[in-house]
């Protein structure tokens, strides 16, 4: 098994900001505190030393709700490490997406578990804890309820609304029966499936259910997974919840940051709105407005006065959930937390959150972009063998590939190039003569050249398609390369599943990627079992 790493300017699908924060680009450095550098995390812990959470409630939390969870000592030992104001956190998070969902859901805890063997090597001074957040108060069903592996999908389908997290698991049974009958009757396959059913039939919430199995299936590493939602984190949040439904002050500041990307060439991410917080209530999660000296839940029939609203926030905190644009605050409040681990597009929000921190008080994390992966199977490489497909072709448009591979095989000249150019040059002429003889012809005589060309255009594009046709196996393979790595022209990590790499390759899977995924090194990493 090879591991090729590309740089990621070389790699067309990443955005341009996703590219520029890597490069660590000038226009964008006033938008960040850190750079992703090993030796900058001296200066990110001395600053985290004196801005400790409340570590008791922490511990507290995780214990409680690893009750239930799988009991793998590497965890439950960095859980009790918490508690020591020398032990920090190196976090990420996700929504529970069905089944893990695509297969980045595993490389951005990998990328922590991998982050945190680090720095405990670099700082053996202090303790490292990977830390994965199971995010269930998200009301997006669709972006969850989906699972693509071994070329098919599984779906979802129930009618409640509010958090994901809060749904019932009963209604997973026809998922369930799908991925069995999909995995097949592999021991290794029943062992995956046993896993994935204990946690869903085990747990009655979803966002539990989702939890123990990222905690199953990392525990062993070390990683310790965490639901926010819980009253008591909630509650040490408080005065922020208020300082956010009093003085509102989350919406300026995003939009000034905004502005400023904006000038240095990169567009905004988030809404930002006047409250940036939700209220729960049984099956649903809606915004918090203000209005007419009255604060109101949208779509409910729920009015507070200020003293009525604030009364409520101390009965139960637990209700009032954070949005996109304050819960990267709230996660940095309650975690004695180094550096946060995602993609470029959790990295092009952050990168709007600077001020905002400034203004909460709470330390601004290091923003480390996670690591990027092309897994590429046997049987695929032996395709790309047969056709001459490099690792760097596969990230060309397939059509190019097509009519690069045609040129290059085939035994009969297709461009017309130079017959068109000496065309050109006798229609010049005719040109010249026709406006020597009778200015007024010119223009149709233009036309009429216009007309030889576009023919001749259409011959070319023929000459090529009959040349293809000639070589349909290949070009047939160079798709079928194509669309097995880049599902739907998009990158693979972003649509496939876990399992159908896991059962392939076993336990050598995660192996390989907690050795070779380091979000410290900026390339696109291409596995190559050829």
């Amino acid at each position: 098994m090879e591991i090729h790493r590309l740089p990621f300017s070389e790699v067309p699908q990443f955005s341009s900001r996703d590219r520029a924060y890597i490069a660590e680009e000038a226009a964008l450095q006033p938008f960040y505190l850190h750079p992703p550098a090993l030796e900058q995390f001296a200066e990110v812990i001395a600053i985290r030393e004196t801005h400790q959470p409340d570590r008791q409630t922490l511990v507290e939390v995780l214990k409680d709700q690893y009750s239930n969870r799988p009991k793998h000592e590497e965890a439950l030992r960095a859980i009790d490490a918490l508690a020591d104001e020398q032990t920090f956190t190196v976090t990420t998070a996700h929504q529970p997406s069905l089944f893990t969902g695509p297969l980045y859901y595993i490389y951005k805890i990998v990328s922590t578990i991998h982050l945190a063997r680090r720095l405990q090597e670099a700082y053996p001074d202090h303790r490292f804890v990977p830390v994965f957040i199971s995010g269930g108060e998200d009301h997006d069903f669709e972006e969850i309820n989906h699972a693509h592996l071994f070329g098919k999908t599984i779906r979802w389908e129930q009618d409640r609304g509010g958090p994901v997290g809060q749904l019932p698991t009963e209604s997973l049974a026809r998922p369930l029966q799908e991925l069995k009958e999909i995995l097949g009757e592999r021991d290794a396959a029943q062992e995956l499936y046993e896993a994935i059913r204990e946690a869903y039939t085990g747990n009655e919430k979803y966002g539990e259910a989702a939890a123990h199995l990222a905690a199953g299936l990392f525990g062993s590493y070390g990683l310790v997974v965490l639901d926010m939602s819980d009253a008591r984190l909630k509650r040490l949040f408080i005065p922020h919840f208020r300082k956010e439904l009093l003085e509102r002050p989350s919406r300026a500041l995003v939009q000034t940051a905004q502005d400023q990307l904006e000038k240095a060439g990169f567009s905004g991410q988030a809404h930002a709105r006047e409250i940036n917080l939700f209220y729960l209530g049984p099956g649903y999660r809606e915004r918090i407005e203000y209005a007419d000296g009255r604060y109101q839940v949208l779509n409910q029939d729920i009015q507070w006065t200020e003293e009525e609203l604030l009364a409520e926030l101390e009965r139960a905190p637990e209700r009032f959930s954070p949005n996109v644009v304050m819960r990267p605050l709230y996660q940095e409040f309650i975690l004695p937390n180094l550096a946060y681990i995602g993609g470029g597009g959790e990295l092009a929000y952050w990168l709007e959150r600077k001020a905002q921190f400034e203004h909460f008080g709470i330390p601004y994390p290091m923003l480390v972009r996670r690591n990027s992966v092309l897994w590429i199977d046997r049987t695929t490489a032996k395709k790309m063998d047969k056709v001459g497909l490099s690792i760097p072709d596969l990230f060309e448009d397939t059509e190019v590939l097509v009519k690069r591979y045609v040129r290059k095989h085939t035994e009969n000249e297709l461009s017309l190039k130079e017959e068109k150019k000496a065309i050109q040059q006798l229609l010049d002429q005719v040109v010249e003569k026709a406006r020597e003889i009778d200015p007024t012809l010119v223009k149709s005589t233009k036309g009429e050249g216009a007309k030889m060309l576009n023919g001749l255009n259409a011959l070319e594009a023929k000459l090529i398609r009959a040349e293809k046709n000639n070589h349909d196996i290949a070009i047939n393979q160079i798709r079928s390369v194509k669309e097995r790595l880049f599902p739907g022209d998009g990158l693979q990590e972003r649509h496939d599943n876990f399992m159908t790499f896991y059962l392939r390759y076993g336990e050598e899977f995660m192996e390989t990627l907690l050795r070779e995924l380091d979000p410290l090194r900026k390339e696109m990493i291409v596995v190559y079992d050829g």
